[in-house]
């Protein structure tokens, strides 16, 4: 028995779980480290895939909202669900108490085929690490930030939303300060794109030297 713990625990990914608001930048930091070498996983696409018409979640959302979420195509409205949920926390935690528990045994999942593998590093990035328990699976968090004035014009250019909206789903979130303080790596992505990458690097060597 002893030997089958040390086994299961050699082939475990070591988990870095990436967080962060929203248009802060956590997607180019995702695919800086996938250039890197590190599979990762992105919440958000497993989002989209519990999303699709036939899910389970696709289902739930439906049901809960109802049918003015449900475009015209069969798929969720993103937008029309947005506005509903981030006009109203209530809402939101409805919203999200059907998604986390799906998206987290979801991601689970996916690290658990990687261990399979023999993947040595799994990435997570995932906006709700810690609110969805998923930072609970990770060996260390990441936290990207930015200057606030650039995480409002990045969304309202992202999204086309107005700043009415981009103000709402930016207060619908924690704090940043939260998520720093539990995180190992605050990655600041105010500057140049070079900049963010030369800091991805320096963590990323960190990690792929520890032990050695």
């Amino acid at each position: 028995m002893a030997n089958a713990e040390r086994t299961q625990a050699a082939i475990k990914p070591y988990l870095i779980g990436i967080t962060g608001n929203i248009a802060c930048g956590k997607s180019s930091v995702l695919r800086r480290l996938a250039e890197l070498g590190a599979e990762t996983i992105d919440a958000d696409r497993v989002v989209h895939a519990l999303m699709e018409p036939g899910e389970a979640v696709w289902s739930a959302v439906r049901e809960t909202f109802g049918p003015g979420v449900i475009a015209a195509d069969g798929r969720i409205d993103r937008r029309a669900l947005g506005a509903i949920v981030f006009a109203d926390r209530a809402q939101l935690a409805r919203l999200e108490g059907l998604t986390h528990p799906a998206v987290r045994a979801r991601i689970v999942a996916q690290v658990a085929d990687a261990a399979r593998r023999g993947v040595a590093l799994v990435v997570i990035d995932a906006i709700k690490l810690y609110e969805g328990g998923l930072a609970d699976q990770c060996d260390e968090t990441w936290v990207v930030i930015c200057d606030p004035a650039q995480q409002l014009a990045r969304l309202m250019a992202r999204n086309g939303f107005s700043e009415t909206e981009a103000r709402q789903r930016i207060a619908a979130q924690p704090p940043q300060s939260e998520k720093i303080a539990r995180a190992a790596v605050v990655i600041d992505n105010s500057g140049t794109v070079e900049e963010t990458r030369a800091r991805v690097d320096r963590a990323w060597e960190r990690v792929v030297s520890r032990g050695s």
